[in-house]
């Protein structure tokens, strides 16, 4: 150990020292210190409250209160505040009162500063990924935020359906990308009212997921182009049929007024003939004048009666059709857009990426597959309509050749089907699970290159793969406690999530740090530390320490009283690799031993 070291002081947030080492080294806390916020500086300046939020999130509070007023409070732990370059930290109410004025503007300039300490990282996971395995899997999900049913102080809540029934909250749309490294990394989040629905969330998640990793595919342009002339074709014959009920309508029209003038000649001749009877006091007989005028009036109203039914019907067909036509039109119109739009994309793409996309059903319409296959992305979900399955059913029997694919699980497969909702022949397989007595049925559906009707095992494994943003929301529930909403002003609700999201990654992004840096001691050394994230987030962060501040870092020495006893880290300046070919270093002095990571037992 450095002789320079300073005596060792005590902290109960073990994690927390080094994550706000590791925080310095990327420049997070620089960053967010600088963006500028309109809140004046009393004790604390706003910055530091925002610091404080996220490192409450990386603590795993489940509430604000909880800085202040857990069992051991964060705000009183002077080691992590100095960690974290701050010279204290605030009592929660400020932290609550900063947040509760923070503007959506400055929300947005602190998720900026995330995604530009993130994008390194993220790019380097991209280029290892694309090299690995050929390809990028991305996972996207819509995962519910209730709030009390009876509040009434959370901006924009709505009632939607979360965790399986109807609550009162917000919608989190979420996209993450598989890593080599890490698993898992979130790319984009953002809260929505609660009762928005998945199946008008598939463009905007697509489209995050590109802006967050900065490539995408090869546009389909041709499959688009054949789907745009095929809507041309069906515009020229709606109008047409359009055009055809018109004259149709103005025959009727004109035969209407023709009936009209010949009812009010006959109504005329009836009330004179009328008027003459009664001043003659001549009595109607059954075939008198009267008695014919009065029959040719009634026929005459009859015919006119019938013949505006007819306009009547072909008003309404003509409204039909002009209705189908300015939804064609409009069709043709947005596929016309998007076909301009993805080739000026492809012109300024050159180095076009292989991607899949994996959703659940909720976002399995057919507009949604046909967009996602137009994007270029292999696709995975399932269909969000049931009729599908329905229909599936109708074709298997007692002889249908099942495929085992899991331990209660079945599949059947027929290649290239055509779905009235999706204009692309897409792979469908129908599931059957077993549940004691009970079967159950669901549909898998597919477009792209992998031959997945003729693997059903790796199809089946494939699509649950997406398993990974499901543990991932469940992650976010449980360890960062997002199940707990701890703000209650719109920009406040949108920071926490963009917090939530990158602790997530950030804590990820430590443990392997720790375990590639420790290069000293056995691998199996720091397998207590950073086994899991929830071990580190809910263990290691709440875990005592004595720390010793080094010239260049600082030693975290577990004590006897943790469950890591008998560990030490120290910590120093160290250089990481970009996805781009070039070697950069937090420090601009050259490193020393001293400066690399390096743990040992306590001795």
């Amino acid at each position: 150990m450095s002789t320079n070291a300073t005596p060792p002081y005590h902290t109960e947030h073990a994690l927390l020292v080094l994550l706000g080492q590791y925080a310095q080294h990327l420049g997070l806390i620089q960053a967010l210190m600088a963006v500028p916020l309109h809140q004046k500086t009393y004790r604390h300046r706003p910055q530091t409250k925002i610091v404080e939020f996220l490192v409450a999130i990386l603590a795993g509070l489940p509430h604000l209160q909880d800085i202040s007023r857990a069992g051991r409070p964060l705000d009183q732990d002077q080691m992590v505040a100095t960690a974290w370059q701050q010279a204290g930290w605030a009592d929660y109410s400020g932290v609550g009162r900063t947040l509760q004025t923070l503007t959506q503007a400055e929300a947005e300039a602190i998720g900026q500063v995330l995604q530009a300490i993130s994008q390194p990282l993220i790019n380097e996971q991209i280029t290892q990924a694309l090299a690995t395995q050929g390809r990028l899997i991305y996972d996207a999900d819509l995962t519910g935020r209730p709030v009390s049913n009876t509040s009434t102080t959370y901006p924009e809540a709505a009632f939607g359906h979360m965790d399986d029934e109807v609550r009162l909250g917000y919608q989190a749309a979420v996209v993450s990308v598989g890593s080599p490294t890490y698993g898992r990394l979130w790319l984009a989040v953002k809260p929505h009212p609660g009762n928005l629905v998945s199946c008008l969330l598939a463009e905007e998640l697509v489209l995050a997921a590109e802006a967050a990793t900065g490539v995408r595919p090869w546009r389909r342009t041709d499959l688009l182009r054949h789907r745009w002339q095929a809507l041309c074709d069906q515009r020229s014959q709606a109008e047409q049929r359009l055009a055809q009920r018109r004259v149709e309508l103005a025959t009727a029209q004109a035969a209407f007024q023709a009936c009209t003038e010949r009812l009010q000649a006959a109504e005329t001749i009836l009330a004179a003939l009328v008027s003459d009877y009664q001043t003659r006091q001549r009595p109607e007989r059954p075939h008198s004048h009267l008695a014919q005028a009065r029959q040719q009036a009634e026929t005459r109203q009859r015919q006119s009666a019938r013949q505006a039914q007819v306009v009547a019907h072909l008003t309404q067909q003509v409204a039909r059709h002009q209705d189908a036509l300015s939804l064609i039109q409009a069709q043709e119109a947005g596929l016309q857009a998007r076909l301009q739009r993805f080739e000026h994309e492809n012109a300024a793409n050159p180095a076009p990426v292989a991607a899949v996309f994996r959703l659940d059903a909720g976002f399995g319409t057919g507009d949604n597959v046909a967009l996602l296959i137009e994007m270029g992305y292999e696709v995975y979900t399932r269909p969000h309509n049931h009729q599908v399955r329905d229909s599936l059913l109708k074709r298997v029997d007692d002889t249908t050749a099942w495929t085992r694919v899991g331990a209660n699980a079945d599949l059947v497969a027929w290649p290239s089907q055509v779905l009235k909702s999706c204009p692309y022949p897409v792979d469908l397989a129908l599931e059957r699970f077993h549940t004691g007595q009970t079967r159950r049925y669901g549909v898998l559906l597919h477009f792209g290159a992998d031959a997945v009707t003729s693997d059903l095992p790796a199809w089946f494994a494939c699509y649950n793969g997406r398993q990974t943003v499901e543990a991932g929301i469940k992650e976010g529930k449980g360890v960062f406690q997002m199940h707990h909403l701890k703000v209650r002003a719109a920009p406040a609700l949108w920071l926490q999530e963009q917090f939530a999201a990158f602790a997530a990654n950030f804590v990820r992004w430590a443990a392997h740090w720790l375990s590639t840096q420790c290069f000293q001691e056995p691998e199996r050394w720091l397998a207590p530390v950073a086994a899991s994230t929830k071990t580190l987030v809910q263990v290691a962060a709440h875990t005592p320490a004595d720390v010793a501040w080094l010239p260049d870092g600082c030693l975290v020495r577990f004590t006897h009283q943790s469950l890591f006893a008998g560990r030490t880290i120290q910590t120093g300046g160290w250089a990481f690799q970009l996805s781009l070919p070039l070697f950069q270093t937090c420090s601009s002095e050259p490193l020393s031993t001293n400066q690399a990571l390096i743990a040992q037992p306590l001795r």
